[in-house]
């Protein structure tokens, strides 16, 4: 998030949520967003293809077609910049790229955009002008704008409308995308991505590539490394051998579940470190017992960037380790084969690591927007939100103020681009998936707590009344769902919150999974898969 939770639920006058489920994703802000419409008034606008909860609060809730984001966000600016409600103070002194993401916006009329977008002209002309009177304004996004093979540009579209009003590097405003756990922040800012080391700092930079091979003591590639999705793919082709995978459940959690069962099965060494035994523990040679949240110390870093303590509240069972304790062990052991052999003299050569606080040095040696994160700030009950170069730097509740990390804003000329995948005489519904309230993920926590499990036990598919007819499916009957790729059992679910033509699953349980039916294809230059499109047929079985 470029901005802080408390700034947009405070100096807010008019919120913008589109692909993001708020109030089940992300219970606490969409409790702030709703708090701040209702006692100070701020303009809510909701755009998702499903009618969340959170659309029931809205001052204006935008059904569009599910894969239009871009032509919904572009036709919003078409309007904004003919009725002369951009900031152009701020684009002249702030950006660059201004004409040539306008000559792409002209194509928008609101007829072309309600034409593609499925939503009313009179709804158009309302958002645009509640966007354009209501400043500052935020803008909050989640996995509904990312899981596209158009995710990056769908970003960039967000950026553009908000850098067009002047939103940006100011309270209450900003592009926020709205991270689904704890610490995955946290894990991004750690290098957990294939193309940046730690704080976002390239592989393919020379001087960074130089930089963390004189503080390891070993040569390091230059070359982008591989997602999840393309892992699994290069196993069955045999280019991948060996997977180690910590804390993730890809039988459930990937694209096109039959073919990672396929390539895992092709994998000749897995190593699984969880808290408890998946559905991918079925394919593991190797199994480390790892600890829960509250059983290590340590630091997450939330969505506003915030860096938090975390401490240790019971004793981990059995023989379950730290994940700090068992990747040291592991690195200690392959030292001593000789498997890695890093220059004595480098200062973080050894695995020597006796605390989280060791760890945290390291990091902020080597991570300039943790610089100033040490373990006495922390413990002094400090939260700081990064970057932080220095020690005696506050941190940076609000990003991009006076400028832009790269200098100037660059608007991005960006067309609509459909799906990858579109209904078909085969395959004549589109299926969008989601979480619900009552789980995360693949459900290795959740599906263990009692009352959850109670509220929301099984697999269910929403679908419209008229198609439910069309398919002689009745209320809580089991009906199954095909794609190209797979096929699940599942009751249904009939309701309006999907329109006719869409369906909504999930993919919390296992035996029905809808990562058994989502499409691999991948965005070109994010490489996240597109799970919020694929074409399905139903029928009732």
């Amino acid at each position: 998030m470029t901005n802080s939770i408390k700034d947009i639920a405070e100096q807010s006058k008019c919120i913008f949520i589109i692909g993001s489920n708020t109030t089940e994703q992300h219970p606490v802000i969409g409790t702030k967003v709703r708090r701040a419409k209702r006692h100070r008034g701020a303009k809510l606008i909701v755009a998702d293809p499903r009618r969340i909860d959170i659309a029931d609060y809205a001052d204006l809730y935008i059904r569009h077609n599910v894969g239009t984001d871009i032509a919904l966000l572009n036709g919003l600016m078409h309007i904004i910049l003919r009725e002369g409600w951009e900031d152009r103070e701020f684009i002249a002194a702030r950006t660059e790229g201004f004409e040539e993401m306008q000559a792409i916006v002209a194509k928008y009329t609101p007829e072309v955009t309600s034409e593609i977008t499925g939503v009313p002209v009179a709804q158009l002309e309302e958002a645009a002008r509640m966007l354009g009177e209501n400043k500052p304004g935020a803008l909050l996004y989640a996995m509904g704008i990312t899981q596209h093979t158009s995710g990056v540009a769908n970003v960039m579209s967000c950026a553009n409308i908000q850098m067009l009003l002047g939103n940006m590097g100011v309270p209450g405003g900003g592009v926020n995308p709205l991270r689904g756990q704890n610490n995955v922040q946290g894990a991004c800012d750690m290098g957990g991505l294939p193309n940046v080391y730690t704080g976002y700092q390239r592989v393919a930079d020379p001087a960074v590539q130089h930089k963390f091979e004189t503080a390891w003591g070993v040569p390091l590639s230059n070359k982008v490394g591989l997602t999840v999705t393309e892992m699994l793919k290069a196993a069955e082709e045999g280019k991948v051998r060996c997977l180690y995978i910590v804390g993730e459940n890809p039988m459930t959690s990937d694209p096109d579940l039959n073919h990672v069962r396929y390539s895992l099965g092709k994998t000749e060494f897995i190593v699984l470190q969880e808290i408890f035994f998946s559905e991918t523990g079925q394919f593991a040679d190797v199994v480390f017992p790892a600890t829960s949240f509250a059983e290590k110390e340590g630091t997450v870093t939330n969505t506003e960037r915030r860096i938090q303590r975390v401490r240790k509240a019971v004793e981990p069972p059995g023989e379950a380790q730290t994940d700090t304790w068992i990747v040291t062990e592991l690195a200690k052991r392959l030292l001593a084969l000789g498997a890695i052999t890093p220059d004595p003299s480098a200062p973080y050569a050894g695995w020597d690591y006796q605390s989280p606080k060791d760890v945290m040095e390291e990091i902020r040696a080597l991570t300039p927007i943790y610089g100033g994160v040490t373990y006495r700030r922390l413990d002094a009950g400090e939260t700081p939100q990064w970057p932080v170069p220095n020690e005696e730097h506050p941190g940076t509740p609000v990003m991009h103020v006076g400028k832009f990390s790269r200098g100037l804003g660059r608007f991005a000329a960006v067309d609509h681009v459909p799906p990858a995948e579109l209904p078909d005489a085969d395959y004549p519904l589109i299926l969008t998936t989601g979480r619900v309230i009552y789980h995360w993920h693949g459900g290795e926590m959740t599906h263990r707590a009692r009352n959850l499990e109670a509220m929301y036990p099984e697999a269910l598919v929403e679908i419209n009344p008229q198609d439910a007819e069309r398919a002689h499916i009745d209320e809580g009957g089991l009906m199954k769902v095909s794609s190209r790729r797979g096929e699940i059992l599942a009751k249904a679910t009939i309701t309006d919150r999907v329109e006719p033509g869409l369906i909504f699953t999930t993919f919390h349980f296992a035996e029905a999974a809808a990562n058994f039916l989502t499409n691999p294809v991948l965005d070109p230059e994010a490489k996240i898969p597109e799970f919020k499109v694929c074409a399905v047929r139903v029928e009732a079985v």
